[in-house]
């Protein structure tokens, strides 16, 4: 899942881009208003972590224009401001949720993954298909019961598939929802993924989850 992070405290930026992407997130970052404007407006992100107080525009200013210019993108906002009012007023310019700092990693990265269920209608924490199971909150795997044991790109990958199965996406889709925009792979790298991916979901399984379809991408089997 790719995250927009807005924040000017460096310090802050550093410790949480780290922890985002040891969980799987790409992570793109804008230290005030005027980029993370921008950047919003021009990638697909799947949440932006925004903070109220930024130079060159302020987080309620930024948000109330996303939402007045038909911005759809799921946003956190963090903030030192504590007080009632302060959250009332985030929440109704259209803020899907609200953290107040200091916040633990731990309390962020659940937010953010409810955020991402949210945004794919699936309430339950644990997807279910055939006899797949991947519990996005512990980011464990199972087939047929048996544990697999998935790097944090290939948890990423099968998760993003997950949340579009029965759906063909394709490799730009997945590169694009995977990698931050300093990484310089390309989106032939999801062919790798795919195939390190298979070897642990479908081989000696049945039927094969990951499918193919040629010229357009890939997508994970819908359901029965």
């Amino acid at each position: 899942m790719r995250v927009l992070l807005i924040e000017d405290h460096r310090p802050l930026v550093r410790a949480l881009q780290q922890g985002l992407e040891e969980e799987g997130f790409a992570v793109d970052v804008a230290y005030d208003g005027e980029v993370g404007d921008y950047k919003a407006r021009t990638a697909d992100y799947d949440v932006i972590i925004l903070d109220v107080m930024l130079p060159k525009g302020d987080g309620f200013s930024l948000l109330n224009k996303w939402r007045r210019d038909g911005l759809q993108t799921h946003v956190l906002l963090l903030t030192a401001r504590s007080s009632l009012e302060d959250k009332v007023q985030g929440l109704d310019l259209g803020a899907d949720d609200y953290l107040t700092k200091p916040f633990q990693l731990e309390e962020l990265l659940a937010r953010l993954r409810a955020l991402i269920r949210r945004g794919h209608q699936a309430k339950d924490p644990v997807l279910r298909l055939y006899d797949l199971e991947i519990d996005t909150a512990a980011r464990t795997v199972k087939r047929a019961g048996q544990p697999i044991h998935l790097t944090p790109r290939e948890f990423a990958l099968l998760r993003f598939l997950a949340y579009h199965r029965g759906q063909v996406v394709s490799r730009s889709q997945i590169w694009e929802h995977l990698y931050d925009e300093n990484d310089e792979t390309t989106s032939n790298v999801v062919d790798v993924y795919i195939r390190y991916l298979r070897n642990k979901i479908d081989k000696g399984f049945d039927p094969p989850l990951i499918l193919t379809r040629w010229g357009e991408g890939y997508m994970l089997r819908g359901e029965e």
